[in-house]
């Protein structure tokens, strides 16, 4: 079976949507409280940022995350993920620890949403952290194996250096 590229693209995805629910869950109404039994008093509206101010900073640092997911790679990878997944987690304990009976579904099942989606992607990021490619491989410095160089290139690189090809040297 041949290795792709896939888990890279998709841990990017599961990331960056993880941290677009949570941002987007923080501007949300979660629920609208009374201010007075008097009439024409309007309720007091609770966004998720107000009721949980964690909703922002988590976002960021997934954010952050991405980042750090494709400029790193081995154990330094692994880290990143492992501290995305906790992330992910904790998004998830803080929305779970902090429902009240009259919450709007919409704003705190979009943060929960948010955190499995940062969680699923750690988790895939720490399986698949030895199998993703590196940022700049492909230009890393000589010395390791080169790639088979066609004979037409090798004719203009040796011109190129002041050699003659054609002498057979």
């Amino acid at each position: 079976m041949a290795t792709t590229k896939r888990p890279l693209w998709m841990i990017v995805l599961l990331l960056g949507l993880g941290a677009l629910a949570l941002w987007g869950s923080s501007m949300l109404t979660w629920l609208e409280r009374p201010r007075s039994d008097l009439p024409g008093v309007p309720p007091q509206v609770v966004t998720g940022a107000d009721h949980l101010p964690a909703l922002v900073p988590l976002a960021v640092l997934v954010a952050a995350g991405i980042a750090g997911m494709v400029a790193t790679s081995g154990w330094a990878r692994r880290v990143v993920a492992l501290v995305l997944a906790a992330t992910g987690l904790a998004a998830c304990l803080v929305v779970l620890l902090n429902l009240a009976g009259d919450m709007r579904v919409t704003g705190w099942g979009l943060a929960l949403l948010g955190g499995l989606l940062v969680l699923a992607g750690g988790g895939l990021g720490v399986r698949e952290a030895g199998r993703l490619p590196r940022l700049g491989a492909k230009y890393s410095a000589p010395g390791g194996k080169r790639p088979a160089r066609d004979a037409d290139t090798e004719l203009w690189d040796a011109l190129s250096e002041g050699e003659d090809p054609t002498t057979g040297r």
